[in-house]
């Protein structure tokens, strides 16, 4: 079973996936079900303010999410009727990650839930990498690599946009990379929140809006887009970097998701070459008006898959990353993060009293 929370804050991605490896190494997989529990208000509340909790607030906060994930998790399994799970793999939910400062959280990642949930567990998958010298993101390139093949690029629209790629070094060699585009969701959420609305559906808000050309240069000399990869983004540089642009009440909402989505719809057409096929999956798959901008600045194939596949591919992908782990099998390129050498990462807890699974 893969779980991931995304920084969008949409819900908890829960999945059950059958996984299949050939002799050959080439891996298949098969989603049996899935579900995003959306968090009720409460708790979307308390997870957007937790950047600015002292370390004895987060550890209480840590323990209370991680009863509440193992709840998600067993209602989960409870409901679908799930039996002989070799792993629950999750990822948590990040609260931190400043990667430069060598500090990266995600709560939700205690001992205890391994045996809340009467499951073997593998997750915090983040931490290892950093120790190693790495950004501890991103982590889902090795999936891309492994599941998808076929497409010369995966592009993942959530609260940020990530890519991924294979970049030939030798004649029969490649190095997968990746990073961290621009900020999506995260931003585009916030400001639709503003006008009464969770998330900006298909960008039709976008779409009736104008560009504000100050700010989509302001936004694109941000000094994030001059550096090479390995790079990744966290929600402390979008309220360092970003929403100090946005507080101009001379340009309107409607003003600022249309300049915001033009900005990233910019920055995503100058990462691939002309007429490549690109995989594109996160909830920002389905704001046609961010897709049809993007279209507009290069000629390319951005290629929407079912709504199963964009909706729980991370969740997916984080299941692989446990059963690699499981395997003792490299999860983490250092191609991507830049650490120091390609690694196995996460940690595995078992139940204290282990019962007879049903």
């Amino acid at each position: 079973m893969g779980v991931m929370s995304g920084t969008s804050l949409d819900g908890i991605d829960v999945a059950e996936i059958i996984f299949n490896v050939s002799e050959n190494g080439t891996w298949s997989y098969k989603i049996i079900s899935s579900e995003t529990v959306s968090y009720v208000k409460g708790w979307k509340d308390k997870l957007q303010k937790a950047i600015s909790f002292s370390e004895q607030k987060l550890t209480a906060l840590n323990s209370e999410y991680t009863i509440y994930l193992a709840e998600v998790i067993l209602e989960f399994i409870s409901r679908k009727k799930i039996s002989k799970l070799d792993a629950v793999c999750s990822h948590g939910h990040t609260i931190l990650h400043e990667p430069q400062k060598g500090v990266t959280l995600q709560i939700g990642n205690l001992l205890e839930i391994a045996s809340l949930i009467n499951q073997k567990v593998v997750c915090d998958f983040r931490v290892q990498d950093l120790d190693l010298g790495g950004n501890g993101a991103p982590l889902v390139p090795i999936g891309d690599r492994l599941l998808f093949s076929e497409y010369d690029y995966c592009l993942n629209l959530g609260g940020f946009a990530n890519v991924s790629f294979e970049e030939k070094i030798e004649q029969q060699k490649s190095k997968r990379i990746a990073y961290d585009v621009c900020p999506v969701n995260i931003v585009l959420n916030y400001l639709a929140e503003q006008k009464g609305y969770s998330f900006d559906e298909s960008g039709n808000l976008a779409r009736g809006g104008k560009l504000s050309k100050k700010l989509f240069q302001q936004l694109n000399d941000l000094p994030f887009y001059t550096m090479n990869p390995p790079k990744s983004l966290g929600l402390e540089w979008v309220k360092n970097e970003v929403f100090p642009l946005l507080k101009s009440p001379a340009i309107s909402i409607e003003d600022q998701l249309h300049t915001i989505t033009e900005h990233v719809a910019f920055q995503l057409s100058n990462q691939f070459k002309k007429d490549s096929n690109i995989l594109v999956t996160g909830g920002g798959a389905y704001n046609s008006y961010l897709i049809e901008r993007t279209n507009n600045y290069k000629k390319i194939n951005l290629i929407i898959p079912p709504a199963e596949l964009i909706e729980f591919k991370e969740a997916l992908i984080f299941a692989l990353l446990g059963i690699l782990k499981l395997r003792n099998e490299n999860n983490c390129l250092k191609s991507v993060t830049g650490a120091k050498k390609d690694h196995s990462s996460g940690v595995v807890f078992f139940p204290k009293n282990p019962l007879e699974k049903a």
